[in-house]
């Protein structure tokens, strides 16, 4: 049975647990952060499925091993399972979902004697409906990429992207569902300033999002198409896209991935 491990179980690593614990097939899943709490937490989650263990366990039994750890911590978590991995006959596959930290630099730090898998997911992941972007070192062989890819089965879409594209593609898939949510909040208190209450703006508000979302991607129009055929001329919503271009809605929006494709790549010079 292949034993999957994760270091880290904060906000991005335990909801990859959540999706990996979904898999059909029988994998051994541990689990090991420095808050013990958040590991019971996902032990109950999955009814057992996940486990608590150690980095040095994990280190020391599993054929791949995703590090959620933070950018800034990423280096020394390496180095306390290096001594773990150069002990062991068959190396392990990192997978890192380090911000902005390139595969090159996991690769230096463990002397190049692992695979490398980069990876950015974002959190509707333990839902099922993640965005996980990633990119492979070139040991990294087609069983490996598979296992990987079963091992994420559950957790939403993947799409394999050139490294040099993957803080770019942070910066919309990473970072976008926190703009989506105050979207989704800017939207509800409009409704409320207009009479709604708080609970029926934000449950016309989500489903508003998620429809028009899934209508987009079911369809072979553009977004602005789309916005036009909601738009009459002379109707209340051209009234309201009036408004937001006014406010330079576009400009701002794009301000916001902009600004997040920057921190991200400074991320990686730390």
């Amino acid at each position: 049975m292949k034993k999957i491990g994760f270091i880290g179980a904060g906000n991005m690593g335990g909801a990859l647990v959540l999706a990996a614990c979904k898999t059909k097939n029988e994998y051994e899943i541990l689990v090991a952060d420095k808050f013990p709490e958040k590991v019971l937490e996902l032990t109950k989650k999955t009814n057992g499925r996940a486990k608590e263990s150690s980095a040095l366990e994990i280190s020391e039994k599993c054929d791949m091993i995703f590090l959620g750890v933070k950018p800034n911590f990423i280096e020394s978590t390496l180095n306390e399972i290096m001594p773990a991995l150069e002990k062991r006959d068959e190396k392990p596959t990192l997978v890192s979902m380090a911000a902005g930290v390139k595969i090159a630099k996991i690769a230096g730090v463990t002397n190049k004697i692992c695979p490398v898998i980069r990876i950015m997911p974002n959190t509707p992941v333990s839902l099922g409906e993640g965005m996980i972007l990633y990119d492979i070192c070139p040991v990294v062989t087609e069983e490996i990429e598979n296992l990987f890819l079963d091992v994420l089965s559950f957790a939403g879409k993947l799409d394999k992207l050139s490294e040099e594209l993957i803080d770019a593609g942070c910066a919309l898939s990473g970072c976008g569902p926190a703009f989506v949510f105050m979207f989704i909040d800017a939207l509800a208190k409009g409704a409320e300033n207009c009479g709604l209450s708080r609970e029926k703006a934000i449950a016309y508000a989500v489903q508003t999002v998620v429809g028009s979302a899934k209508l987009l991607g079911s369809s072979d129009k553009t977004p602005s198409e789309l916005r036009d055929a909601v738009c009459s001329p002379g109707g209340s919503t051209i009234e309201g896209v009036r408004t937001l271009n006014e406010r330079d809605f576009d400009g701002i929006v794009q301000s916001a991935i902009k600004a997040s494709f920057e921190k991200t790549k400074l991320l990686g010079k730390q």
